[in-house]
């Protein structure tokens, strides 16, 4: 898998992210970062490879772990944002700051059209705000 820092790559990191889940799901496994880095990386998901990826992995000030149930990426995002992002520096062997959020969620509307936005209280402000 070719892990690029733009909206093609994410996009496609998002649809596979949804697939993983539905064959996890499947397989009667559970949907964590543990087994997404191994269904995506096979023997290169080491656990040192699924530790790093998980210290960079952190929502509302709390690291996730590699075993933690991953809820549905289409009803709760930012979670997976975080874990795509983390991916996504640590292939790349940059930093967290560097991989392009806007690309990140514009890809996110892109194969969730429907579902819950990402940055609720952005939208929120852009519609409230005159002008």
């Amino acid at each position: 898998m070719e892990i690029t820092n733009n909206q093609a790559c994410f996009v496609q990191l998002w649809r596979r992210l949804e697939r993983t889940r539905r064959l996890l799901a499947g397989q009667y496994k559970r949907f964590c970062i543990r087994h997404v880095l191994k269904a995506w990386f096979g023997p290169e998901a080491t656990d040192d490879f699924i530790w790093l990826v998980c210290s960079r992995t952190v929502v509302a000030d709390e690291q996730v772990c590699g075993n933690d149930l991953l809820p549905p990426p289409s009803l709760y995002p930012r979670k997976h944002r975080e874990l795509l992002r983390a991916i996504v520096a640590t292939k790349l062997d940059i930093g967290l700051r560097h991989v392009h959020l806007a690309e990140l969620d514009a890809a996110y509307s892109i194969v969730f059209p429907a579902s819950t936005p990402i940055n609720v209280n952005k939208k929120a402000r852009r519609i409230s705000a005159p002008g």
